[in-house]
Parts: C-alpha cells; structure tokens; sequence
C-alpha cells in the first residue's frame, strides 16, 4: 500500500499521447485548442460608427456650420458611402461604415434634426464616436492560444474568424466496465440479494459532461469472461475504467486478469479513504491506461473525481488550480490514512465554507447526493480544529 500523494504523483506520470483531431465548431465546446487563433482581418475591419446619429467632415464646423443638409442614411451592412459635400451630412447607424470623407460622429441627441437639415446643439471633438479599423486587434495577431479551453465565448471568437472546423487535443475513448453477479439493469425489478447498477451510469454522467465517447460494458463474476471481454475492450478504448473487482474477495478477478493481459501493475491499494482497493496501471506498448476503482459507490465517485481528473488534466496540458474550503466544525484525522471526507459547501462573506454529511462508510449514495465535494484531510494523530482549511475537490 503507498500513500496517496506518492499514488497521485505516479498517475500523472502516466498521460496518453492522443494527438489532435478536427471538429465542427459547434461541436468543440468544451475541448481544448491544439492550435493558435490568428486574426483573418483587422478588428474592427473598417472604421465603424459607435452610435446612431451623423457622420460629418469636422472641416465644416471648424469653419464654423452647424447645421448640415442630410444627404442620405447609413446602416450596419451596407458598403461604404462617401459624404459629397463638407456642408452636407449622412445619417449613420450604429456599426455602420464611416463614410469617405466624414471624420466626425454626433449622435442624435446632440442634434436636431427638422425639414431635411441637422443642426448641432453641442460642439464635437473630431473623431468622436468612431472605433477605428483595427483597434482592437490586427490582422495575423494571435487572438487564442494553443491550450485554450473551449467556451461559448471561445466560439465566438472562432465564428469570427471563419473556423467551421477547429483543431483540438483527441480525448481519450474510455469503456467503463462494472462488474458482479448482484448488479442488475435500472429498469429491473433486484431480487432480495440484488441491486441496480448505479456506479458506471454516474460515472457515464461524468464522461459525457467532459464530453468524452465511452461505452459501457458489464461483466458477471467469471474470470474467462472477464479476460475476454477486457481483452477486446483494450482493442478498442483508450482507458479502461473498473468499478468493482478489486479487493481481496476469492471472485475478484481484475487484478489477476488485467496481468494476464499484459497491463502492468503500477500501484494497487493507496492508504486513503474511500478508495483504498484502487488499482492502476498501463501498457505502454499500446498506450493504454487503467483505472479500475473499488465498487462501493462512494469510494468510486471519489477516486474518479482525485485521480481520473487529474489525470485528465494533465492529458490535456491543463491546470485548474486547487481550491480549498474552511470547514466550520472539528475535523479527526486518520492516524494513517487520508481522509476524503464529503462536505456540503456554501459562501459566507465571500468565502467558500463547508460543513460533513455524515454518511453510512463508502457504500452510502444518498448523502453522496447530497454533498458538493469531497474534502482532503492529512493523516495524523490529531483533530483539525473547526475554521480549518482544507484542499477541496468540487463534484
């Protein structure tokens, strides 16, 4: 058994080299960019009115005019005019093109406008109201870096360049695999020594949130089984994700079977809980990696989210930071293992707080339900003291 840090430290010496691949852009939310954005055309790309009102030459009103002959209107989409006369004005829309020969933007309530004229009621600055032609970025500038997360905002920028299709970082395709003869389908009926798979469809939840392909598998409690079934499955995903199978029971196949198979132990059992039975290792040959997490949903739902993602981050060259929460009770410590400890947070005075839900050990899925995380408590011989300060691990 290792410690956790040490266990942590050994999954993210273990990432895939996926590579890249292209995707629609209405399908990339939520990845990550694997190329720069540059500019395709200066932003703005033409000098462009800021408010509704008229454009002027300010020639004119240094000459000393104040009211202009209206000689027409410009809207946003319309091509360029061109202003004829320094005595004569456009009427102009927000967004439009700054006509040829007009410098100067005074909107409409500045203005009063009567029998096709428009006199000025408060003297202008020259080149007022205008957002110049590339002001806010130039043509070949980057505008997103590679590594960039993709967000609706991201999108924004990407339609504004034209990608229809963008490079991102592969994800991994992921199979997660339950196993045991008690499991059976939700829309069954369990007989008294049964229960319903729930584990792989919450962590089926989590996949599709982070907008990875997986499929599910189950197996019953029969260790040829088990190897063919994980053996084809390898062929196939990236990852192997386990729920059950892993402790010390005489029908607990994993281990011995993802061995046979090829796939080399790098750890199994951590001194932490929930989670302790967890197993994990890789084939480096076929680049693939498992994680074959204990059954108890509980022990599950937090390996995933302390190990998986951050494995997933570190795939994706990604950081998301730590973030930590102030617990407002006594928190015991184990004398030897790390602590996961589910918590319900909220914010007070502008600080992320957080209280235990008392659950029934590492089977418990309703106070799972109930809690926003999970809480990493230190082993020691010794009670944290209420207002302490942990690292949390949203969920």
């Amino acid at each position: 058994m290792i410690a956790f840090e040490n266990a942590l430290e050994q999954v993210l010496e273990h990432p895939l080299d996926l590579g890249t691949e292209k995707v629609a852009l209405l399908k990339s939310a939520g990845r990550i960019l694997a190329e720069d954005i540059e500019a395709d055309r200066d932003f703005p790309p033409f000098d462009r009115s800021t408010k509704d009102g008229i454009a002027i030459a300010f020639s004119a009103i240094e000459s000393g005019s104040d009211s202009f002959e209206i000689e027409g209107v410009l809207s946003a989409g319309m091509p360029q005019g061109t202003l004829s006369s320094p005595d004569h004005c456009l009427e102009i829309m927000t967004g439009a093109v700054l006509p040829h020969n007009a410098d100067t933007i005074v909107m409409y309530e500045h203005t009063e406008i009567k029998d096709g004229r428009a006199k000025i009621l408060k003297k202008p600055v020259r080149g007022q109201n205008i957002h110049g032609r590339g002001s806010d970025i130039t043509a070949g500038a980057i505008l997103l870096k590679k590594g960039t997360p993709i967000t609706p905002a991201v999108i924004g920028v990407l339609a504004s360049v034209g990608k229809t299709g963008v490079l991102v970082k592969k994800l991994p395709k992921v199979c997660v695999v339950s196993t045991g003869n008690e499991l059976v389908e939700v829309e069954e009926t369990p007989l008294p020594h049964q229960i319903r798979k729930s584990n792989v469809l919450s962590l089926s939840a989590e996949l599709t949130k982070k907008s990875i392909d997986h499929t599910l598998l189950h197996l019953p409690d029969d260790r040829d089984l088990i190897a063919g079934a994980l053996e084809k499955a390898l062929s196939t995903h990236d990852v192997l994700m386990l729920s059950g199978g892993v402790s010390k029971g005489k029908f607990d196949y994993v281990p011995e079977v993802l061995d046979a198979l090829g796939i080399e132990k790098i750890f199994h059992r951590v001194a932490q809980r929930p989670g302790k039975p967890f197993w994990f290792g890789v084939q480096k040959e076929r680049n693939k990696v498992v994680f074959s997490f204990p059954g108890n949903p509980v022990s599950t739902f937090a390996n995933y989210h302390v190990y998986f993602l951050a494995w997933l981050d570190r795939l994706l060259g990604q950081n998301t930071g730590k973030s930590t929460v102030i617990v407002d009770e006594p928190v015991p410590a184990h004398t030897a293992l790390t602590l996961f400890l589910q918590v319900e947070t909220f914010w007070r005075e502008g600080q992320l707080h957080g209280k235990l839900v008392q659950g029934n050990g590492s089977g418990d899925l309703v106070n799972l339900a109930q809690a926003n995380g999970f809480i990493q408590v230190a082993p020691g011989e010794h009670t944290f003291q209420k207002g302490s300060v942990f690292p949390f691990i949203p969920v």
